[in-house]
């Protein structure tokens, strides 16, 4: 199950992160999901995978960027990622972290730093940090499910055994 609501530390990446950056083609070999999660952002930062667990993404503009690979949301969201936030996703990783049931909030978080507890709600649509709510675009009804389901799997092995 994928929490609709959260808190945790902030860790903070830059803009324009792609793909190849979360999860280098060179881990992709295996299907071994725990792997991909050792070494998530390991050409950003070799010791970022190791502080992920519980913690709140906070991107910059255009997260997600570059190919179109699935795995690269399944490893934020085995190394214990909770939720990203950026302003702006790319299109297709987007719905990759809906499916594999990791909460995306589409927020600019000016002045959010390492560390700073950041809150989200993806049911009203707010995210708080510093004591400070930034308000975004709720996630529509039909993600919302998703993600309670623990992602798309999950939510039709539900609806086909009603």
């Amino acid at each position: 199950m994928t929490a609709l609501k959260g808190s945790g530390p902030a860790v903070c990446i830059g803009e324009d992160i792609d793909t190849d950056l979360v999860i280098a083609g060179r881990y992709l070999r295996t299907k071994d999901w725990s792997f991909w999660a050792e070494h998530v952002f390991e050409d950003l930062d070799p010791g970022l995978a190791g502080r992920l667990k519980g913690a709140v993404l906070v991107a910059g503009k255009n997260m997600g960027c570059g190919s179109s690979r699935e795995q690269a949301a399944r490893a934020l969201h085995e190394a214990g990622v909770q939720a990203v936030i950026a302003p702006t996703f790319a299109r297709i990783f987007f719905r990759n972290c809906i499916n594999v049931g990791l909460p995306v909030l589409e927020c600019e978080l000016p002045g959010c730093h390492d560390g700073m507890t950041v809150s989200f709600d993806c049911i009203e649509g707010w995210v708080e940090t510093g004591g400070t709510r930034h308000v975004f675009r709720p996630l529509s009804p039909g993600m919302q499910e998703i993600l309670s389901s623990g992602g798309l799997i999950e939510y039709w092995k539900r609806r086909l055994h009603r």
